[in-house]
């Protein structure tokens, strides 16, 4: 299938012989460029409709240009003449010569029938930016373009294109006279030994039309005939992880990982071989104006092929090609498990804040209106009322299930009463059971689970390795203009992820990660046999990447074939059994490698049978010695306003 700006077809339709021909020996010199004509229009008629095409000549009028015309053209453009013109003119005039996404395709056809001289035509091609959007590269402008055809009208020895491949001039025929026969080769990227050449298709008579053109663009990149592709890579766990080589400096050698994997099968199925470098600075890539340094900028400079585990950006998709290979790995905050909460205030740990104030308020106001509705019916009835601090007594005592006697005098209050009853039923049982559930299970602080959270806590701090600010996570917090995302950039410390985690246990702390990358070297040497971990991460982080994938140089050759190999390894599902099998394996190695157990999370308590001892009831032996204290209190102001009383 045909994408836009993805396939670039270049014919170069050479007549091989001196400008000037006569005509009693060869015929006019316009006949013989309509014949090169006939057979490109069948190209374009039968292999290019919706394509947007362009015609490149090298004189006003092409001796072809109206058999082309007569089938499709989008564009027609004399090269001399563009060129010639001053800088804004050439700019006004190439900014629209190579169409946009309407089309499905793009066609470049080289007129060079009025000439042998190929430099205007190329040099069109490089002021247009033809290697900037095709699959081009190299000394010239279309040396990697994989469908390019060659055609001519053969009659006489050829001087072939100045800057084409020399086994070209080797193949032609060197015999002299005319020919009816329109000789067509393709040029192939990977056939000489990894190395770009030109294969002979075939000769076609132009007196006897139509001709087949089927085998014109059947040619898909199978095999790169171990051509040597260059690979830079930076280090994450489980997608890419490698080991140097202490005598070639910069050349790695991919440990087993998801990325190390996938590159092994796909070179067995493309037959390549490749150099594998660390990026110097181990960095992704930033952007400033428009140029990027790290993996992106070597691939924007075409200094290398493909680079392993890196995540898209608009930006960075103006200047490379990906391919999606596995999910993103989110940005997420490590911090201590929660720990457990003090015994001493279980008593009211069943009840939330608001509910004790309500229960109070309720204590207080059914005491005043017991009192009110009594003392209102012994002024119309006659007869005393009730006192109100016996009546907040007897609310306060049906709540605690030890009520005194019913000292309502009056149907209104006795209806009043068993209401009250009815609610301190409902109340003191779910406090009853939730009281239960408090002292045999101790409860845990809320974990830090999100920004807000972090930064909600008082006295706290966080920070993060130095290199997570080499690409894209840089871009999302410095850019950000949520106040929370600023505060944390702002706040953010340097650390390294030994020093992070000693900050971790010590308290206050919390460290900001890749979730993925951050719980292998947890789960590898801060968790026991059983798993248990003192540190908890989150798993409500934030996904600042869309998806993790291998970026390609803008029109790499072989990037459709990547794409397909790759999306064959998603499609059956292992690049995800790598996933998990790499993980596994990982935190194995590590834990043999190390010999010893991991610090065990002082928070987590075994599970076994639980007698409730004095430290889960605590909280009532409080309550007891403040209830003696307030008492002796009032014993002392009691015994203080007797003796002023007794005075006077």
């Amino acid at each position: 299938m045909r994408s836009v700006y993805q396939i670039v077809m270049v014919a170069a339709m050479l007549w091989n012989s001196p400008p000037v021909l006569s005509k009693e020996e060869h015929g006019p010199v316009e006949q013989v460029g309509v014949d090169v004509g006939v057979m490109v229009s069948q190209v374009v008629e039968h292999h290019l409709t919706g394509c947007h095409l362009v015609l490149i000549t090298t004189r006003p009028q092409s001796f072809m240009t109206s058999r082309i015309i007569s089938v499709e053209a989008s564009l027609i453009v004399e090269a001399g003449w563009v060129l010639s013109q001053d800088q804004m003119a050439k700019d006004h005039l190439l900014q629209g010569l190579w169409g946009d996404a309407r089309f499905s395709c793009r066609a470049v056809i080289l007129d060079l029938t009025a000439s042998n001289s190929t430099d205007l035509v190329l040099r069109l091609l490089e002021v247009a930016g033809l290697r900037e959007r095709d699959a081009t590269s190299s000394y010239t402008v279309f040396s990697t373009t994989p469908f390019a055809l060659y055609m001519a009208l053969m009659t006489s020895p050829s001087t072939c294109l100045r800057h084409g491949n020399s086994r070209l001039r080797k193949i032609l025929p060197k015999k002299g006279g005319r020919s009816e026969r329109v000789w067509v080769y393709r040029r192939c990227v990977y056939c000489n030994n990894g190395r770009a050449d030109v294969l002979f298709i075939h000769q076609y008579n132009i007196t006897s039309l139509p001709q087949p053109t089927d085998n014109f663009f059947q040619e898909r990149i199978q095999n790169l005939m171990g051509h040597k592709l260059k690979i830079v890579s930076v280090p994450h766990f489980p997608f890419m992880d490698f080991s140097r080589d202490i005598e070639s400096g910069s050349i790695i050698v991919p440990r087993d990982s998801i990325d190390a994997r996938m590159l092994k099968t796909i070179v067995s199925k493309l037959n390549f071989t490749f150099e594998h470098r660390a990026e110097p600075e181990l960095t992704w890539g930033l952007e400033k104006n428009g140029t990027f340094n790290g993996i992106i900028g070597q691939l924007q400079r075409e200094e290398t092929d493909f680079s392993t585990v890196a995540g898209p950006t608009p930006s960075r998709f103006k200047v490379v090609d990906y391919v999606r290979t596995y999910p993103a790995d989110i940005m997420t905050v490590i911090s201590l498990n929660p720990t457990l909460l003090p015994q001493h205030l279980s008593l009211i740990r069943p009840f939330e804040g608001d509910l004790w104030f309500a229960l109070i308020a309720s204590v207080v106001a059914w005491g005043l209106l017991m009192w009110l509705m009594q003392r209102a019916w012994g002024w119309v009835a006659g007869g005393r009322g009730v006192k109100f601090s016996t009546a907040i007594l007897y609310s306060w005592g049906a709540l605690l299930e030890q009520p005194p006697p019913n000292t309502a005098i009056s149907d209104s209050g006795r209806l009043l009463v068993g209401w009250w009853l009815v609610f301190c039923l409902i109340i003191t049982t779910g406090f009853r059971s939730s009281l239960i559930a408090h002292m045999t299970v101790q409860g845990k602080t809320l974990p830090i689970e999100t920004f807000e959270d972090l930064v909600k806590q008082d006295n706290w701090k966080w920070g993060t390795e130095p290199w997570i600010f080499s690409g894209i996570p840089y871009d999302y917090f410095s850019k950000h203009t949520d106040p929370v995302i600023k505060t944390i950039y702002q706040k953010v410390e340097r650390v390294t992820k030994t020093e992070g985690l000693q900050k971790v246990l010590d308290g206050g702390f919390t460290l900001i990660h890749w979730e993925i990358y951050f719980s292998i070297f947890i789960d590898s040497y801060y968790s026991d046999a059983h798993g248990n971990t003192p540190f908890h991460v989150s798993k409500k982080g934030v996904p600042m990447i869309a998806f993790f994938g291998w970026a390609f140089r803008k029109g790499a050759p072989f990037y459709p074939r990547f794409c397909e190999l790759i999306f064959r390894l998603q499609d059956a599902g292992i690049i995800s059994h790598w996933n998990k099998d790499a993980l596994a394996r990982r935190v194995r190695e590590n834990k043999a490698a190390t010999g010893q157990h991991t610090q065990k999370d002082p928070t987590q308590v075994e599970s076994k049978e639980m007698s409730l001892g004095l430290h889960h009831l605590q909280g009532a032996f409080f309550l007891l010695f403040l209830g003696l204290g307030v008492a002796v209190l009032m014993l002392l102001v009691e015994y203080l306003a007797h003796s002023h009383s007794s005075a006077n």
